[in-house]
Formats: C-alpha cells, sequence, structure tokens
C-alpha cells in the first residue's frame, strides 16, 4: 500500500515561518522542529540530571520533530492572526485538528496507532505526557527566542517585539520550569556569538 505520510513530512521544508516580517534569514519548518526538538531532549535531560526528575527525553525530542506537522496542511498561521480573537483562535484549532487526522490517515493501518500519541495531543493527557509537551512548548518559544536573537544581530529591527512579548512568555516558564531557567543561564548567552567566539 503506498503512504504519503513522509512524502509530505519531507514538505516541511518548503514552510516558511514569519511570514509577516521581514527576516535576514528565512527560517523555514523543518530546521524549526529540528532545533525544537533537540531543545526538548535537552530539558529533559536538564530535568533529570538536575533535579530529579524522570522525563523521557526521547519520547519529547520525537514529539519535538513533529509538532509543528499539521502546517503541512495549514501554512504557519502567523501569531498575531492566530490570537487576534477568540472566534479565530477555535477556527485555527479546528482546523489544526483536522489537519492532525489527515496526516495520521496518510499512515498505513498497522502504523497509524504508532504515531497516534506523537501528532495527536491526548485528551487526557497523563501528568508526565503533559510535562513533556509542556516542554516541548517550552522548547518552541526559545527556539523563536533563538531566532529573534538571530535577527537582532543581524541588525535587524523587526523582531524586536517579538522577542519582547517571547521573553515574558519565556520568563513565566522560567518561574515554574528550573529546566527551563537552567537552558536560559547557561545556553542563551552563546547564541548570536561568532564562530571564533564559540571556538
Amino acid at each position: 500500500m503506498e503512504s504519503t505520510f513522509f512524502a509530505a513530512i519531507s514538505r516541511m521544508k518548503y514552510i516558511e515561518r514569519w511570514a509577516l516580517m521581514r527576516s535576514s534569514r528565512a527560517e523555514n519548518l523543518s530546521e524549526h522542529s529540528l532545533e525544537v526538538s533537540m531543545i526538548a531532549h535537552v530539558l529533559c535531560l536538564i530535568g533529570n540530571v538536575r533535579y530529579g526528575k524522570n522525563y523521557n527525553a526521547d519520547r519529547a525530542a520525537v514529539i519535538g520533530l513533529y509538532h509543528d506537522a499539521t502546517e503541512i496542511i495549514t501554512g504557519d498561521m502567523p501569531t498575531p492572526v492566530k490570537y487576534y480573537n477568540e472566534k479565530i483562535r477555535e477556527s485555527y484549532k479546528e482546523l489544526e485538528s483536522i489537519a492532525e487526522y489527515k496526516l495520521l490517515n496518510r499512515l498505513p493501518d498497522d502504523l497509524r496507532e504508532e504515531y497516534r500519541d506523537i501528532l495527536l495531543a491526548p485528551k487526557n493527557a497523563s501528568d508526565e505526557e503533559a510535562a513533556l509537551r509542556r516542554l516541548v512548548k517550552a522548547a518552541d518559544k526559545l527556539s523563536a527566542y533563538i531566532k529573534c536573537i538571530e535577527e537582532e544581530n543581524a541588525g535587524n529591527k523587526e523582531f524586536a517585539t517579538a522577542k519582547v512579548t517571547l521573553k515574558k512568555a519565556l520568563d513565566k516558564y522560567a518561574a515554574e520550569l528550573p529546566e527551563v531557567r537552567d537552558f536560559i543561564e547557561d545556553f542563551l548567552p552563546s547564541y548570536g556569538k561568532t564562530l571564533d567566539e564559540l571556538s
């Protein structure tokens, strides 16, 4: 049976992020998803190693890889539009849900259940699953904030407001999740440095 799932997933590289913003360098959904996956993974490891938590870092990484996969179908809806009002927000959630099932149905029957819990956030998630998905959301915000740092360092002021908004969101995460606080303190200062400064 022919399956179009991975052919569709491979199209993530064609979905540009920050559609309403002038970028010094375009960022596609594949790049963003990889970065979110890596950050979610290390947030789990920080929690496990430093704070005695029991996160499944590998699962967080996989969730991060697919966290925006529906945008293959919906496109990247700019945040100001997506959250303009409650009606648009609810309509977009419904559209995302339809897109999740459309992607899931592209898989062969015997693999569909394996991907269901990755692509679809469970309605009655366990505390462990909810915690992992929260870390992926934090990783998503960190990735967006890193993009703002990169644009700022390239002399682009277009991302200044987004950076302030994201910083507020990250401050909330950091106040509740020591993993996020540690990532901000340990890793964020290096972003924007030159290759020589990183060496």
